[in-house]
């Protein structure tokens, strides 16, 4: 009997509170399920979903400025994919953000909120938590090979 380890498979990067950082992030998950056999229409919906909390996480998490790490980590566990993005800035928990109502039309919609959407909608599972100063969201998306 294996150890049950023998499923996992990981990868990490540390990238700066910078949109510049998008490519080098797309990168990192298109290189991830390449290695791991994953299938392509699944890496667009990852890349999209990490996308916008990474534009969220940057664009509202420091209002100081300042340099900032943003720690992305992918794995891959038993059939099911996590992405988990680390940061430390403002505490945000997306899963509290109300939900667009997309039956309004657009002009009353209000800004924002159309992103978290979005990603709730890619992934089976979202969870948030808030521990020592940093927001943690873990994205899980089961695959269907």
């Amino acid at each position: 009997m294996g150890d049950l380890t023998d499923h996992i498979a990981q990868a990490h990067l540390k990238a700066r509170n910078d949109l510049s950082e998008l490519s080098r992030l797309s990168e990192f998950l298109g290189t991830f399920f390449t290695r791991n056999g994953l299938p392509e229409d699944l890496v667009g919906d990852f890349e999209l979903a990490l996308e916008e909390v990474f534009v969220n996480a940057v664009m509202h998490g420091y209002p100081d400025g300042g340099e900032h790490e943003i720690s992305v980590s992918v794995a891959l566990d038993d059939g099911v994919v996590n992405l988990t993005v680390e940061d430390d800035g403002l505490p945000f928990n997306p899963l509290e953000a109300p939900l667009v109502d997309l039956d309004l039309p657009f002009e009353q919609r209000g800004i924002g909120g159309l992103g978290i959407h979005l990603v709730k909608g890619l992934m089976d599972n979202l969870e948030y938590t808030r521990a020592e100063g940093r927001n943690r969201l873990v994205m899980r998306k089961k695959i269907g090979i």
